[in-house]
């Protein structure tokens, strides 16, 4: 039987191996006969297509030759090599590929079956082996471990091929032995090998691996069991059956996480992260380990991840191998995340790694590639952080302490290149110099070294702080001498601008314990003199703020009159336009000429210049009557008149109902019988008890409406439609409240703070779409949500919000999209982070202040590509210093004048009718 294995296994490869140097000559499956079916025209095509995708492969390796971290070309280069049969070159781009990035389960089994197809000497096999070593450690693929299991058998008939294909089984036992769905394939394989060289004596070996197979939960299990009954001449041991109760009971809690994953679509991190909770709170480490892995091989680009499974791995497990190794994929397959690396550092300084070994792997974390220049400051921190615990300072000197002291010189050069290429001014990368500075000072007793590194520190900008001053300060206490602490500190006086109040405090403190009278006079009148100019200057800023608040509160006092007196003269003009009606019909003639003066009233046709008029007739007042057109006599003007009023019933709302109510608003003024299409729209959140919808005096449509519901949760649930797309423009749907109780309500339901899982994107084309648009962004992540922001009218303005599942998608999005161009349109794409808005308080504040907030409030992201402006630009301008008064005349801007505004010039119809038409 065990000859019969090894002569099928060798027969299968010489099969394969035939088939693979016949298929392109000719082979039937693969398109018949050249010489007899082919022909000219064929033939050209294929030397075409040949020759094209030898172009192509051009392409691609030199593409690679100047970015070899370009995942996709790798791809595409491997796909048409193998396409052209290009077996050496193949081998060398996987092989390239291998170096840079893990494998995925697919590409590993791909380059594997080639390689088995090619293999037939012993050597050759040898090779086969060491690639399924490197494959089983990218990932940990079931599929892979049962293809090297099935692979070594075919060299049993080899010196220990027999113990070697045990050995093989039991290591994937160990790695995925317990895969819930996937790991009774493993024990089944491994059953039916031990069955094909059975023995009397080897008999229990199968009984051995039916018993641990029960023990396991794992689908299917109960076919196994009856398996073993019907295998089993014996009844099964009673310790077998229990351990098989319990492991279905087990199976049982573990089923309803297995059937989330299997319903759910990739990368379902929300269901491989609750059951990773499950097996932590069962505590199992090999189960623990095994889900993590599970969910690592389809969530590999999230550093959340990855980080939170080497910290179980560093507390709990701390098997060497193991730790290192899932550090090291880590790293390899997020490298732009610099806590990756810091914490490989610490678990190869953890596990005593060779120093070389260490400091190669802080070399390749250099050129990594990280975003912003605060990484390189962190990775810089950690390494020598590690290099300082090697040192022992007992000793004058000795070879670790010299390299820490080069590598601390090379940190302070690295990074003053990084500040100024990138302009980094962060709080980190002082703390380096303040680091090598108490290093120079404690541990080499070098402190004129260390003034020099504090004085470089100073000149950057840092004088102004207060703590800056009294970090120094301590540092001279503690290793210099009181005349540079005494120094340190007058400087300290007259440049401190954020706290001088505390560093007066401490210099007086100090001439209190060591200095002479002459020391704290001097100290006292400095003090003094600072304190002095520091309370004028606050007393000016002071005196300068109530003055701009006084000046906003006269403008809106003026504002609030000049509303005022327009409103009463408006009803004053319609009261005396409504008595020269009614007094005789002389007027006729005057109404008519004025409107002989504006032809273009008449002859509008019923699109948006009727809207234009009625929204002048209902909100502004501005023609003092009831219709734009020649009135007729007065008996018949009342008669019309009070049929409109009777036809057309008043709106009124219960403000008691509130709470059942909302207000639907930017309704198109066209929308034929709104109460029947409202109610189609909104049946669906619950009953709805009646639809108010609101009309001009000429009984056309004004866009919004009152929508009333029997149920409060209906009310709620048809918020859930705003902005929904009805007859081209976007519905606002908004709860139902009395600005006049609640005047400052503002119904906003999208944040306006910095969202790390969400993007802003800029540019894009007005025709794109929903769709096209996901298309784009789900290559980079589980898009949760798009929004295209639009105008009241649903024209699109070139922006989009999109929202991803996690912090580490938006990221990697905004690596990949920034810069793209979609439709000639190039793309800005940025982390959401809306600037701060006008607070309420300060309603007449100018739009230049309204922005004139440092952008260090929005988030410490430093200058790095996630970053870019959210102002817009239009809000970049200076304002106009003249501002349109609202009756349409020019007034000089509260900034410039705080003269009372003039009394505006009254305007006639026909001026208001030219000012429109002019817009």
């Amino acid at each position: 039987e065990l000859h019969k294995m090894a002569a099928a296994g060798a027969e299968a490869s010489a099969v394969a191996a035939e088939e693979e140097k016949r298929l392109p000559e000719g082979d039937p499956e693969s398109g018949g006969d050249s010489e007899d079916e082919g022909d000219s025209d064929s033939s050209g095509d294929g030397e075409d297509e040949e020759k094209e995708n030898e172009a192509e492969i051009q392409r691609l390796e030199e593409q690679l030759s100047i970015n070899a971290f370009d995942y996709n070309c790798h791809l595409d280069l491997i796909k048409l090599l193998r396409q052209e049969g290009e077996l050496i070159k193949l081998r060398r781009a996987r092989q390239k590929m291998s170096e840079l990035f893990p494998l995925t389960e697919e590409i590993w089994l791909d380059w594997l079956k080639d390689e088995i197809k090619m293999a037939s000497e012993s050597s050759e096999r040898e090779k086969v082996y060491e690639l399924f070593e490197r494959a089983v450690k990218d990932y940990i693929c079931p599929e892979i471990w049962l293809e090297y299991a099935q692979y070594s058998i075919g060299g049993i008939g080899q010196e220990g091929g027999i113990e070697k294909v045990r050995s093989i089984f039991e290591r994937a036992l160990t790695a995925v032995g317990l895969h819930v769905t996937k790991g009774t394939a493993l024990w089944e394989a491994y059953r039916e090998f031990e069955n094909a060289i059975l023995e009397t004596a080897q008999l229990e070996k199968i009984h051995t691996l039916f018993r641990r197979q029960l023990g396991i939960p794992l689908l299917d299990m109960e076919a196994s069991y009856a398996e073993y009954e019907e295998w089993s001449e014996d009844p099964i041991p009673e310790t077998t059956v229990k351990s098989y109760k319990k492991a279905l009971q087990q199976l049982e809690k573990c089923k309803p996480y297995e059937e989330a994953l299997l319903g759910a679509e990739p990368p379902k991190l929300a269901e491989y992260q609750a059951y990773i909770d499950f097996e932590m709170k069962a505590g199992d480490p090999a189960r623990i380990q095994l889900i993590y892995e599970r969910a690592l091989a389809e969530n590999c680009l999230v550093p959340d991840l990855w980080a939170r499974y080497n910290q179980y791995l560093d507390r709990q497990l701390k098997v060497k191998e193991l730790v290192l190794s899932a550090h090291d994929r880590a790293v390899r397959n997020c490298p732009w995340t610099v806590g990756l690396w810091i914490r490989y550092l610490l678990a190869m300084e953890r596990h005593r790694v060779d120093h070389g070994i260490i400091s190669e792997m802080f070399e390749k974390a250099l050129n990594a590639g990280f975003i912003q220049a605060t990484d390189y400051v962190e990775i810089w921190q950690a390494y020598l952080d590690y290099l300082r615990r090697r040192v022992d300072f007992t000793q004058d000197s000795s070879k670790e302490l010299e390299e820490l002291r080069s590598a601390f010189a090379r940190a302070v050069e690295y990074l003053k290149q990084e500040v100024e290429e990138r302009k980094l001014n962060h709080p980190i990368y002082c703390f380096l110099f303040i680091l090598d500075a108490l290093f120079q000072a404690r541990l080499c007793n070098n402190m004129q070294k260390a003034r020099e590194l504090w004085d470089n520190i100073m000149t950057k900008g840092n004088a102004k702080y207060a703590n800056m001053w009294l970090e120094y300060y301590n540092l001279e206490r503690a290793h210099g001498d009181t005349q540079h602490c005494r120094k340190a500190l007058h400087r300290a006086v007259q440049c401190t601008s954020d706290y001088p109040e505390h560093v007066c405090e401490v210099l007086l403190t100090l001439e209190r314990i060591e200095g002479t009278l002459e020391d704290w006079d001097a100290a006292v009148q400095k003090t003094e003199n600072r304190l002095a100019r520091v309370n004028e200057q606050r007393a000016k800023a002071a005196e300068k703020e109530a003055a701009l608040a006084k000046q906003e509160e006269e403008k809106a006092e003026q504002r609030k009159q000049a509303r005022a007196e327009k409103k009463a003269s408006k009803k004053a003009k319609k009261n005396r336009i409504g008595d020269k009606r009614k007094a005789d019909d002389d007027d006729e003639g005057e109404w008519g000429q004025e409107e002989e003066e504006l032809p273009s009233k008449r002859h509008k046709g019923d699109g948006d210049g009727i809207h234009l008029e009625e929204d002048m007739e209902v909100e502004t007042g501005l023609f003092g009557r009831s219709g734009p057109e020649k009135p007729d006599r007065p008996g018949n003007q009342k008669e019309k008149a009070s049929t409109s009023r009777k036809d057309i019933p008043k709106v009124l709302h219960d403000s008691s109902k509130d709470n059942v109510t909302v207000f639907v608003s930017n309704l198109s003024y066209t929308m034929a019988d709104p109460e029947v299409k409202l109610k189609e729209l909104f049946e669906g959140c619950g009953e709805v008890a009646e639809i108010r919808p609101v009309f001009s005096n000429k009984g056309t449509f004004r866009g919004y409406c009152y929508v009333e519901f029997k149920e409060e949760k209906s009310a709620l649930q048809a918020l859930g439609l705003d902005r929904k797309v009805v007859e081209g423009r976007p519905m606002f749907v908004s709860p139902c409240v009395d600005k006049n109780k609640n005047p400052d309500f503002k119904v906003f339901r999208y944040s306006t703070t910095l969202e790390k899982h969400k993007l802003f994107i800029s540019g894009l084309p007005f025709s794109c779409t929903k769709e096209e648009l996901e298309d784009v962004c789900k290559a980079h992540g589980n898009v949760k949500d798009i929004r295209l922001v639009t105008n009241r009218a649903g024209k699109p303005k070139g922006l989009a919000y999109v929202e991803y599942e996690n912090e580490a998608q938006a990221s990697q999005a905004v690596l990949k999209m920034d810069g793209l161009t979609m439709k000639e349109h190039v793309i800005k794409v940025a982390i959401s982070n809306p600037p701060l808005r006008k607070l309420p308080d300060k309603p007449e504040a100018s739009r230049a202040s309204q922005f004139a907030v440092p952008r260090q409030v929005y988030g410490a992201r430093g200058k790095g590509r996630t970053q870019l402006s959210m102002m817009p630009r239009a809000l970049q301008r200076q304002s106009n210093p003249m501002a349109k008064a609202e009756n349409g005349m020019v007034q000089n801007s509260p900034a410039t004048s705080s003269q009372p505004p003039e009394e505006p010039k009254k305007m006639s119809n026909a001026d208001f009718a030219k000012m429109l038409l002019k817009k």
